[in-house]
């Protein structure tokens, strides 16, 4: 049997009309989708009725399926001669172990492709109001993990380059670390007084935003209640929020 496909697609950030054309595509023809937590649901009602959904999705903790298994399954699958469908949220480059993926499907010899999608770091801010780049407050963005992998006690932040060298800076998967985010910056030349924000939910109906500075943003998520899956921005162009929140005025009308 002739070895199948797989497409390692990102499915953007929530909203479902954000995928790409080619990810669409990619949903339409699958025999096998195995998907994750943070994809629209809506997306699969696209998929074929006879294709295979497959729920791969990981909570802080809590994984349906550990990161072998997923891998065993695409390798299973393309190897029955199936096209798959690995629907991340987001970018699937972006924090989402497409490379871990992409090089067992090398090693197997299992044809694939990368779909990039529109990654959460830049599409949450800017359902928020907050546009990453500005001419006159942000000439640099930098893209961070919010914490390392626990079980080796990684941390790969250069937090002084960090501190120092970024006008704007997305932290993903960082609510569960926003004290020390906060803190580090500050020690290593962040002002206080920078401004912050933690998007929760970003470009869905349920998206909340809460907005203060390095030295309060920790307080103001604790009594909002905010909770993952959150993206922390921290620059200058969280000012910007005041005037432009399209998003949330939007759904204020649809209310």
């Amino acid at each position: 049997m002739n070895k199948g496909k797989v497409y390692l697609v990102g499915a953007g950030p929530g909203d479902p009309k954000l995928i790409t054309v080619h990810g669409m595509e990619c949903i339409k023809k699958a025999d096998v989708i195995a998907y994750d937590r943070l994809i629209n649901k809506e997306l699969l009602n696209y998929a074929k009725e006879t294709a295979e959904l497959i729920y791969c999705g990981k909570l802080p903790g809590k994984h349906a399926l550990i990161q072998e298994q997923i891998h065993e399954l695409l390798v299973e699958k393309a190897n029955e001669g199936k096209v798959v469908t690995r629907l991340k949220g987001g970018d699937p480059c972006v924090f989402g172990r497409v490379g871990e993926e992409a090089e067992i499907l090398a090693e197997h010899d299992i044809p694939f492709e990368i779909v990039p999608g529109v990654t959460s770091g830049i599409a949450a801010p800017a359902y928020a109001g907050i546009p990453v780049t500005h001419r006159d407050h942000a000439g640099s963005f930098t893209i961070v993990t919010g914490h390392g992998r626990k079980e080796k006690g990684q941390d790969f932040i250069n937090w002084k380059a960090l501190a120092e060298g970024s006008d704007t800076i997305a932290f993903y998967m960082g609510i569960g670390n926003l004290k020390n985010i906060c803190s580090e910056l500050i020690t290593h030349g962040k002002s206080p007084d920078t401004h912050a924000a933690v998007i929760e939910w970003g470009t869905t109906p349920r998206q909340r935003t809460v907005t203060g500075t390095l030295e309060t943003i920790e307080k103001m998520v604790e009594e909002a209640a905010i909770s993952h899956p959150s993206m922390v921005i921290v620059g200058e162009v969280v000012q910007l929020r005041e005037k432009i929140r399209w998003f949330d005025k939007k759904e204020e009308v649809l209310a």
